[in-house]
Order: C-alpha cells, then sequence, then structure tokens
C-alpha cells in the first residue's frame, strides 16, 4: 500500500503566462512543507473577471471580483480544498505595491493554500500584521 501524499491540481480558465504549472505546484508544496503537511488534496484554479465575480457573490455575498477566494472542504490532518486565483485582480495589486505579476500570483496561491490549511487572518490593516500574512511572505520568498 502506498502512503497517503499531497496531490495538486493546476486548473487554468483564465492563461497565466507568467506562472507555469511546475510553478504553482511548488507554492503550494512550500506552503505544505512549512505547515508539515503531507497528505491531502489542493485545486488551484485561475478564473477570469467575469468568473470571479460570481464566485465571489454566489459564495461570499460580496459584489465583483477579488484576487483569490479558499475553500477548506476538510478536516486539518487530510487537507481537501479549492484555491481559485484571478490574474486580473492580482495584476492591479501588483501594479498597486509595485512587484512583479509573477510574485503577486504566487502570494495568492500560498495565501489560499494556507486558509485551505486552516490559517485566517482579520480583514483591514491588521491583515499585513497577522501570523498568516508573516508566514506567507515568508514561504514566497523562498520561491522568489
Amino acid at each position: 500500500m502506498t502512503a497517503p501524499r499531497l496531490t495538486v491540481h493546476v486548473n487554468s480558465v483564465e492563461p497565466t503566462p507568467t506562472l507555469t504549472h511546475d510553478d504553482v505546484e511548488a507554492a503550494v508544496r512550500a506552503a505544505a512543507a512549512a505547515e508539515t503537511v503531507t497528505r491531502g488534496e489542493i485545486s488551484i484554479t485561475f478564473f477570469d473577471r467575469a468568473a470571479m465575480a460570481a464566485l465571489n457573490e454566489t459564495h461570499l455575498g460580496r459584489p465583483g471580483p477579488t484576487d483569490v477566494i479558499a475553500f477548506n472542504l476538510s478536516e486539518p490532518d487530510d487537507p481537501l480544498g479549492d484555491v481559485y486565483v484571478c490574474p486580473a485582480v492580482a495584476a492591479e495589486s501588483a501594479d498597486e505595491y509595485g512587484v512583479e505579476l509573477r510574485e503577486e500570483l504566487l502570494r495568492l496561491v500560498i495565501h489560499g493554500t494556507l486558509h485551505v490549511f486552516g490559517h485566517d487572518h482579520p480583514d483591514g490593516l491588521d491583515r499585513e500584521a497577522s501570523e498568516m500574512y508573516r508566514l506567507q511572505e515568508e514561504i514566497l520568498l523562498g520561491l522568489l
């Protein structure tokens, strides 16, 4: 019998020329390693603005597209979850913060993955002071 492992699915509804499948999988695996997660299943899907807006309104009751939405569908010791990233919104954030789009997309993949692993953060200005944000940035730094 084979040992359980972490399976990563990468789906692109919206093309992401700045990231490869391997980049996305490396980001998920880096977050998993930081959390000592060795098994589970994570799906990362890149959505266009319209699809992300529909998902945001349907599931979170918020109008318009957002950069990342994550759904934790399981227990912490055997994570299962879906992460949706919108490259168009990520591009706006990258411009606003003066970072490369690739960096912002990796940040969002890590952010969503950490949500699937059970992390959360406050809204507003306290977000960047949170433990989740610190961990996200530490993992990201290891990939850049």
